[in-house]
């Protein structure tokens, strides 16, 4: 039988092990608890990361320049307070929206930059918190980089508080490449005049206007020569260059076509990179334009034409392109007043320049053989025709 002094000491034993226990949990729980990772704190303003709706899952996902393809509409939740200032600035193209909470609180008149206060266009009563901002435009992607924070010190530096800052303030500024167009097209200029001052005779052979629509029997003297030179190459690059600033500077979308943005991702920040990728892939359309015609001759029997098609096609280019500058000039000129006016101008040289071509070839052949073969306008339609309805589609009638 157990002893009443045993069975203390049982209990007395039973009772250290416990408090054992508690004191080694207590540290660990303490430690846990101290250590507990906080909530992140909420963001103030805008931030460099936009969403955009996934119709599949219903949701908004991270938009990732270099994987998703280019939205019309972006996404970002801001925190706001009412009547708590909040002014962000942002280059617009015309008729660029911005909704707050699905209501439409902003239509840009013209392309230019702007200043916006969007503590303004909520109601007293909303809550403090996320909300939801929206950038939309129905034809073009809108210029995501340019949308940042605006101190509040420099919008009210006329001596006004923040509050009382207009809604909308125009600030007229250039364009963000101003600078760099204007080098590009003074490098433009000095190439040509080097080119004329020192191979005179083969310049004045491509650059006649008597010869561009004379109507006599006798062969110009560019359509008999060799095409492949070093003067017709710089020339082409010249050319290229030129294309490349219009794009650039008023067609700024090109690279939402999908084979190219899979090919090179060039970020639209990026100017300069800009216009020497879209220079070498006009040069690289125009030069490798030959082979093109040599498999299409060689298709259609007609392998007789396809060496005065090309000089027709080089001669042309090369004429029409010396008014490219002009028109960047007329663009930097002219874009913060009329913009609109502009854009006509530059989509109507554009279209001159793909439809002149093509007349001037059908001339060209016309000549040499009548078009009037179905063969030989099945040819024409096949290698400049149809190239250039996809490319009025993808420069002038997308914008």
């Amino acid at each position: 039988m157990m002893t009443n002094h045993s069975i203390a000491t049982r209990h007395h034993w039973r009772w250290v092990l416990v408090w054992l226990l508690c004191w080694l949990t207590l540290p660990i729980g303490a430690s846990a608890a101290e250590y507990r990772p906080l909530p992140p704190s909420a963001k103030s303003g805008l931030s460099n990361d936009w969403l955009i709706y996934n119709a599949a899952r219903n949701r908004l996902t991270l938009y990732l320049p270099g994987y998703h393809a280019p939205a019309h509409a972006y996404y970002q939740w801001v925190n706001m307070r009412p009547g708590r200032p909040l002014l962000i600035t942002f280059v617009a193209r015309q008729d660029e929206c911005l909704f707050l909470d699905n209501q439409l609180i902003f239509t840009s008149p013209a392309a230019a930059s702007y200043t916006l206060d969007l503590a303004t266009f909520l109601l007293a009563s909303a809550p403090a918190g996320q909300h939801l901002l929206c950038v939309w435009h129905a034809d073009a992607v809108p210029n995501l980089s340019s949308f940042a924070n605006a101190i509040p010190e420099v919008a009210g530096a006329s001596g006004k508080p923040a509050s009382t800052v207009a809604k909308v303030l125009p600030r007229p500024r250039g364009h963000q490449g101003q600078t760099v167009f204007i080098g590009f097209l003074l490098l433009i200029g000095l190439l040509y005049g080097g080119l004329r001052a020192f191979y005179q005779p083969g310049f004045a052979r491509i650059y006649q206007f008597e010869q561009l629509w004379r109507r006599g029997n006798n062969e110009p003297d560019f359509l008999v020569k060799p095409t492949i030179t070093w003067l017709n190459i710089l020339l082409v690059l010249i050319f290229s260059l030129s294309f490349a600033l219009l794009l650039v500077a008023i067609h700024t979308n090109i690279q939402s076509i999908v084979i190219l943005r899979r090919l090179f991702a060039v970020p639209e920040s990026a100017i300069v990179l800009r216009v020497l990728f879209y220079t070498s892939l006009i040069a690289a359309f125009v030069l490798g334009k030959y082979l093109f015609l040599e498999l299409m001759g060689y298709i259609f029997d007609v392998t007789s034409l396809v060496i005065v098609q090309y000089r027709e096609f080089i001669r042309t280019i090369l004429f029409m392109g010396l008014f490219l500058p002009l028109v960047m000039l007329l663009y930097l000129g002219l874009n913060q007043t009329l913009p609109e006016t502009v854009l006509w101008v530059s989509n109507g040289v554009v279209s001159l320049l793909l439809l002149g071509s093509v007349f001037r070839i059908a001339r060209t052949l016309h000549r040499r053989a009548s078009l009037l073969n179905l063969h030989l306008f099945s040819y024409l339609c096949a290698t400049e025709v149809i190239p250039l309805i996809i490319l009025l589609k993808i420069i002038v009638f997308t914008y």
